[in-house]
């Protein structure tokens, strides 16, 4: 099984699409919205180990703007 489909994503806080984590050519993951685009930062790592860490950090990230959105502490939209 894939490292990435243990990770739970919530929808996008933006505009309520999927999120997917992305690898940058072995050295940063990030999660981005299939349907806007919407990202986090890049999160770099150096090994496999800091690879499985940055993704669950990521996925995180992702996923407390997410709730802070739901529960209207911030608004992600312009």
């Amino acid at each position: 099984m894939d490292l990435y489909d243990e990770i739970e994503l919530f929808d996008c806080p933006q505009c309520h699409g999927p999120g997917l984590i992305q690898e940058e050519n072995g050295w940063c993951l990030y999660v981005e919205c299939l349907d806007c685009g919407c990202h986090t930062a890049e999160l770099p790592f150096k090994n496999e180990e800091e690879r499985k860490t940055v993704a669950k950090q990521a996925a995180s990230l992702w996923n407390v703007v997410r709730s802070l959105t739901r529960m209207g502490l911030i608004n992600t939209l312009p």
